[in-house]
């Protein structure tokens, strides 16, 4: 990792900017929900529990503006929109899903050690 993030400045700093991108709340989520293929919008915000729509919107941009994901319109009416992922994108699965299962897996530890700190913090 660490010659990863120091090795020079421009590798540490890209690296922060794509780990800032890739970190929010919604991008991992989003990703995995595109794992099978083409999704309409609308279905995407039924995936992702609680995204808004303003929320989907911005991150769908912000993945697409990465080249990790691309958006096809269809005129038709009324009219249709999906996206998928990118070859560039597809390639950020296998992390994200080890990163969600090793979220999932480990929560309760985490939580218990929140509440641990917590009340030694009070």
């Amino acid at each position: 990792m660490q010659e990863l993030c120091s090795a020079t400045v421009q590798s540490g700093e890209s690296i922060r900017d794509l780990l800032d991108h890739l970190s929010d709340k919604w991008t991992l989520l989003v990703v995995g929900m595109l794992e099978q293929g083409a999704v309409r919008y609308g279905e995407l915000k039924l995936r992702v529990p609680g995204i808004s729509q303003r929320m989907l919107t911005l991150t769908l941009k912000k993945l697409e503006r990465d080249g990790l994901v691309s958006r096809a319109s269809f005129a038709e009416i009324p009219p249709r929109v999906e996206y998928r992922l990118t070859a560039l994108g597809e390639t950020l699965l296998a992390p994200a899903l080890a990163f969600a299962r090793w979220a999932h897996e480990s929560s309760d530890e985490i939580l218990a050690a929140r509440a641990l700190y917590d009340s030694r913090a009070n």
